[in-house]
């Protein structure tokens, strides 16, 4: 029987799904002054984690810190209900170093929609879109499977890997969201009568086991940090856990009989049998892909996760499997620790449908569908942090373009959040997309600890950083301006007590006086260390601005050719293509530049630049012809 339609609601912006990126695109929006509704399948499931319970990590730890910088929430949410705290890469450069928090995932989820339910021109509601309300090219409004119309200025799609759904485990196979919840079934297939092109991807999770029948004798444990660290520019230090309040983490390993079994069971993995379609995750493969992939390696390594102070569920992290059951356990029993290890859910592999993100704008708007954009997962990511940065940037332009608003692009310079946009709307993505510091080639400017002095600015324009707080950020970058500028005029003479540090230090004794600033400038040399040789400040400094300094002054010269690089990207950048060329009328472009440039329909020449296919001459050619006018539309 056919449901009947009525006429619900109207609103200014629609986000369509709760997990991570529809969080933070339904905050942003409703933050931003507009009436928005979230509409999401299950009200137990708002912002969960269906795969491994943490935050952050390489790029994508900066990922949250940028979020946080533009006034999102998943920083705040994560410092609230984490279990353990730990910066990586510490020996290592500031570009690499990134934040990682284990998460209690029940709490996550219960804060989460705790503070949407707070927002006030937030509606949260349960219920499936069917289909989208079209009218001349640009969507106007949502349907659901209940019959309910809601009008829209703007809609938000976010449907993660809920988009026809299949698990897999082993033979069986069965349409469902993640972690067993109703998928959604009808949307995909009217994105398709509407033009869209979809694609078919797959990931995977792990066995949870019971942590009572962990043996952790045998495992490695993996403590978090002492020393206060937060995701949320606006978190206390005084509000930071004690190590001893934190819930380790416990390293084990696979080995041989592991493998062994895996190899044995091929013929049954889903993935090496046919039965999976879509394509996976690269750098998150599954454990039986590694062993095909890596045969030369005898021992994979895995993490036992806590998933929450109120359960005992550990997820195996880096054993991803679409194994049939018995095949798990034989599998789970045979690593150290995990011998008697009751399995309390199997893994499982998802497919799920994505948008080919090369059909969007940089502002994450459909190319096909006016006011019309997408985020997360639907777009061909992997990862919560890569989701939650996408439905920020959408659920901000959604927001500004139903004010009537400028958007916001954010270039590949300005943040991590711009390099995966730009990733994914100018090369698309073949597999899941996953941040990478390596994707990055300003790396040193996207830093972990110098994501407020890129986007406040931007996040406080829009109206999400609010004026007390944007006061307290022009504090601090007035701070560390004035100290920079005392040391750059303080001089430190040569004396004994100098000597004696430099000699510990395997360097030479000063032969005459150098600026304060030179002297930090030495690997060795710390700002504290500084204080013993020179007049301390007349107020004692945050420890966020002594890092700033000394980063700063370090690796000056590194900034500044990176910022000399960004200077001529942003001529190019500034350089825009007119809208719809007709490629095939320009002469002289080859075969490939002319597909490659008329099917992503590149805004800027810098972003032409940047798509594969596309060489210099092909970039020359096109600037001369639009400098003299002479560009053809398509009509």
């Amino acid at each position: 029987m056919e449901v009947k339609q009525y006429q619900a609601e109207d609103y200014d912006v629609i986000v369509v799904g709760a997990g991570h990126a529809g969080c933070e695109a339904a905050l942003a929006a409703a933050r931003m002054g507009n009436k928005t509704l979230l509409m999401t399948i299950n009200l137990d499931m708002v912002a969960f984690m269906p795969c491994n319970p943490s935050v952050g990590g390489p790029a994508k730890g900066i990922v949250v810190r940028e979020l946080d910088a533009l006034g999102g929430e998943m920083g705040r949410n994560i410092d609230k209900t984490y279990v353990q705290m730990r910066m990586l890469n510490t020996g290592k450069g500031p570009a690499v170093r990134a934040l990682r928090a284990q998460a209690d995932k029940h709490a996550y989820s219960a804060e989460m929609k705790h503070t949407i339910e707070r927002e006030p021109n937030l509606t949260l509601r349960q219920g499936i879109v069917d289909d989208l309300v079209i009218e001349n090219k640009t969507v106007v409004g949502v349907i659901t499977n209940t019959g309910a119309r809601y009008g829209a200025k703007t809609v938000v799609l976010t449907t993660g890997t809920a988009a026809r759904g299949k698990i897999i485990i082993g033979e069986l196979m069965y349409s469902s969201g993640p972690n067993n919840s109703q998928p959604s079934m009808k949307l995909s297939g009217n994105l398709e009568k509407l033009g869209f092109v979809l694609e078919r991807f797959k990931t995977g999770t792990p066995p949870r086991v019971d942590g009572n029948t962990i043996d952790y004798s045998v495992t490695e444990e993996q403590l978090g940090d002492a020393d206060p660290n937060h995701f949320s520019f606006e978190s206390k230090d005084e509000d930071y856990l004690p190590v001893e309040d934190q819930m380790s983490c416990w390293l084990t390993y696979t080995r041989e009989k592991t493998h062994e079994i895996i190899r044995k069971n091929l013929e049954r993995a889903p993935m090496f049998s046919g039965v999976i379609k879509g394509v996976g995750p690269r750098y998150c493969p599954s454990i039986e892909d590694k062993i095909v992939r890596f045969a030369d390696k005898d021992r994979h390594q895995l993490f036992i996760e806590p998933e929450g102070r109120n359960t005992d569920e550990y997820y195996v992290q880096g054993f991803s499997t679409s194994m049939p059951e018995e095949v798990q356990q034989k599998m789970v029993h045979s690593v150290p620790g995990l011998e008697n290890a009751h399995i309390m859910r199997p893994g499982y592999a998802i497919e799920y449908d994505v948008v080919s993100p090369y059909q969007l704008r940089p502002t994450l708007e459909t190319k096909l569908i006016k006011n019309l954009y997408t985020a997360g997962q639907t777009n061909g990511t992997s990862g919560y942090e890569e989701a939650a940065g996408q439905g920020m940037l959408a659920g901000i332009n959604a927001g500004l373009r139903a004010l009537d608003k400028e958007p916001v692009v954010l270039k590949r310079s300005d943040a991590y959040i711009g390099v995966m946009v730009d990733d994914l709307v100018t090369k698309g993505t073949n597999e899941p997309y996953r941040l990478l510091t390596s994707r990055a080639e300003y790396r040193l400017l996207l830093r972990h600890d110098n994501a407020d002095l890129r986007l406040t600015e931007i996040g406080h324009e829009i109206g999400l950083i609010s004026d007390e707080r944007y006061a307290q950020f022009e504090a601090k970058k007035a701070t560390i301006e004035a100290e920079k500028q005392r040391l750059a005029t303080i001089r430190i003479k040569p004396n004994a007590q100098v000597d004696a540090y430099l000699k510990e230090h395997g360097d030479r004794p000063l032969k005459d006086g150098v600026l304060a600033s030179e002297f930090l400038r030495r690997p060795y040399v710390k700002y504290n260390d500084l204080l013993n040789f020179i007049p301390a400040p007349e107020e004692p400094l945050d420890r966020r601005v002594i890092e700033q300094v000394e980063i700063q002054f370090k690796y000056e010269g590194y900034i500044k050719k990176e910022s000399e690089k960004v200077e001529k990207l942003k001529r190019m950048e500034a350089k825009q293509i007119p809208e719809r060329i007709n490629y095939n009328a320009i002469e002289g472009l080859a075969t490939e530049a002319r597909q490659k440039l008329t099917k992503i329909q590149p805004e800027t020449l810098a972003q032409a630049s940047r798509i594969s296919g596309v060489n210099p001459a092909d970039i020359s050619i096109l600037a001369v012809y639009i400098e003299q006018g002479r560009i053809a539309k398509v009509k």
